[in-house]
């Protein structure tokens, strides 16, 4: 089995909202089914409201970023309040809070001034919109946990977005559980090893950088190894996987069956794969295949790949991609 079993729900950030806390500005709630009734079997919730905890109250008013979107200011829109110092205040320490709790992800409400992370809109004093700003509290997070996946909630509705970011979470707390636990520099090989064709999928210039880093481990402290390490692995998952990188490493994996199988079974495969290349089964149906075959032949360095099990199977993350 891989590195760190994931029978254990994983720790992760969420805006109170999407859980359906009545904490919008309404009194009303945005709760997401697919965070409440799926991922809520795998994930354990770190909910935070940034806008009630910094005592706006509910219900309130409505607020929105003015300036510039690389220092903004979080304004109310009828009474004209400045609520930036307070707000950036409480991003800062609940950060640093949230920061020594383990997380493993965030997922953030989108569109709003607080915790929206992408195309947040900045108001102008010429009345020109910009739609390229970040809420000050994903920002403060972002910046002091800036390993952790994050995700907008609506974002997580397109399969392939929703696929890297849950490959990354769970990738990260199986990190986290390395880089934690009983460290040395055999465990960090054992674990590149077994997250070779994971890397691939997503990055071939990282996984080479970090081949290097894991070859050259005796030059580093033990601190610095740890850091350089983590960082470049998470960086190469923030990579987008394709069906090109996906079907080149199952065709890479096929080349550890020159004996066990026959000729027509290596075609069965080939074609499954050619299959998933012109978009006409998932990505679940050759990975299965493979995995079967692994099973059965008993090819132990690929049983111990987790690219063939790098998330539940309940998800069925694979099944849309």
């Amino acid at each position: 089995m891989p590195t760190s079993p994931e029978n254990e729900k994983i720790r992760i950030g969420v805006s109170s909202c999407l859980l359906g806390e009545p904490v919008r500005w309404n009194g009303d709630h945005k709760r997401d089914r697919y965070l409440t009734e799926v991922l809520a079997s795998f994930f354990e919730w770190v909910p935070t409201c940034p806008e009630v905890d910094a005592g706006m109250g509910t219900p309130r008013e409505t607020v929105r970023l003015h300036g510039t979107p690389e220092s903004p200011r979080m304004v109310g829109t009828q009474t004209g309040t400045d609520w930036t110092a307070g707000m950036r205040r409480l991003s800062k320490m609940h950060s640093h809070e949230l920061a020594k709790m383990d997380l493993c992800g965030y997922i953030f409400k989108s569109k709003s001034p607080s915790c929206g992370l992408n195309r947040i809109k900045v108001y102008t004093d010429t009345a020109t919109v910009h739609h390229n700003g970040r809420g000050l509290f994903a920002e403060a997070f972002v910046s002091t946990c800036p390993r952790v996946p994050v995700e907008e909630e609506g974002r997580l509705h397109d399969p392939k977005i929703r696929e890297n970011f849950i490959v990354r979470v769970f990738a990260y707390h199986r990190l986290q559980t390395l880089v934690n636990g009983r460290w040395s520099r055999g465990a960090l090989v054992k674990f590149h090893t077994e997250h070779k064709f994971l890397l691939l999928a997503h990055s071939r210039k990282h996984y080479d950088a970090l081949g290097k880093l894991v070859a050259e481990a005796k030059q580093y402290t033990p601190a610095e190894l740890k850091s350089k390490y983590a960082g470049t692995f998470m960086d190469a998952l923030a990579m987008k996987s394709t069906i090109k990188k996906n079907a080149d490493v199952l065709q890479h994996m096929l080349g550890f069956f020159k004996k066990e199988l026959s000729g027509e079974e290596k075609r069965d495969i080939l074609e499954t794969i050619e299959d998933y290349q012109q978009e006409l089964v998932p990505l679940v149906v050759p990975v299965t295949l493979m995995r079967h075959h692994v099973r059965t032949h008993n090819v132990e360095y690929l049983q111990n790949q987790v690219y063939l099990n790098p998330h539940p199977k309940e998800l069925m993350i694979r099944n849309h991609i």
